[in-house]
């Protein structure tokens, strides 16, 4: 997901320039946006120091003069890590993340899912787990989620023991399968709905996620689509902006009645307005003035119905 007003800028120099920086963009933003930057929220930050927080990530600057790599030919080696700059998988993200899967300090069923059937809440535990770890696969210690992997699991494991009155033990051995992964074999637990022979069997898997860093993984948190609605056809015919009866384009207005029943009330022999709505079966005629004042005061108004066809067909 991006946000507007989440933006890191990287800067060399004395902590005093840093500041007069800041203050300038303050200015820029009050004086020709129009904005007011938090105070709060902007931040300085020494790199090799402190961490720096950025969409969920640490930042830091890297310096050990112990990690070198070895050039092309003997004896050419440098410092390899110095100056670089480090991914980080905040520890509090961590402790958030594994909250709800714990109580009293340790993992435990999660209630709402027990009258899922075991399909779903593999899916369920493994979409959320998967989540997590693919976000953070560019930190240098994506290892770290650990943590979050066992008490996860261990939480999936207790909700299924708990549905089926058995024990996370034989839970793990009836669900446990090894799959194949770029990093090579990878235990994981594993669910499957049997179709028709001929359609795959649907699998939901948790785990099996090498927890390596990827220096060249794609992140994908974009906003989920969400659905559009399509406009009422009342609001399309105003946006038309013509007048249905007479076919002019000033002064639009909508007549509207209480419902079709009530053109019946108008006599034998309905004025033109009423016959088109009743063909329609629309209870609001959009008009312009004049018309609309022909309606009430009841004097025959000229329906060009070619003007609808040629504009709403």
């Amino acid at each position: 997901m991006r946000y507007a007003d989440d933006t890191l800028i990287g800067f060399t120099g004395p902590k005093g320039e840093a500041e007069e920086i800041k203050q300038r963009l303050a200015r820029f933003l009050r004086e020709e946006l129009k904005l007011e930057l938090s105070q709060e929220k902007t931040l300085i930050t020494h790199a090799r120091t402190g961490a720096a927080q950025f969409l969920g990530y640490e930042i830091t600057i890297r310096r050990d003069d112990r990690r070198s790599e070895r050039r092309n030919g003997p004896r050419r080696k440098r410092r390899a890590v110095n100056g670089t700059v480090a991914l980080h998988v905040p520890k509090d993200v961590i402790k958030a993340k594994c909250a709800p899967y714990l109580e009293r300090g340790r993992p435990s069923r999660q209630t709402s899912m027990l009258n899922y059937d075991d399909y779903t809440i593999v899916s369920i535990y493994g979409a959320k787990y998967r989540g997590i770890v693919q976000y953070y696969l560019l930190a240098g210690d994506v290892f770290r989620l650990n943590r979050l992997h066992w008490v996860v699991q261990s939480s999936l494991l207790c909700s299924l023991a708990n549905k089926h009155r058995s024990t996370m033990s034989k839970m793990a051995r009836k669900y446990k399968v090894t799959i194949d992964t770029p990093a090579g074999r990878r235990k994981c637990l594993q669910a499957s709905i049997t179709r028709a022979p001929s359609r795959k069997p649907l699998v939901a898997q948790f785990g099996g996620i090498p927890l390596k860093r990827q220096k060249f993984a794609i992140l994908t948190d974009d906003d989920p689509a969400r659905p559009r609605f399509r406009r009422r056809e009342l609001t399309t015919r105003l946006l038309a902006g013509f007048c249905e009866l007479c076919g002019r384009t000033e002064e639009i207005q909508v007549h509207q009645i209480r419902q079709l029943a009530d053109l019946d009330r108008l006599g034998q022999k309905q004025p033109n307005w009423a016959v088109l709505m009743a063909r329609k079966r629309r209870k609001t005629l959009v008009v312009c003035s004049t018309c609309h004042e022909d309606v009430h005061v009841g004097r025959t108004t000229e329906v060009h119905d070619s003007h609808w066809r040629a504009r709403c067909g």
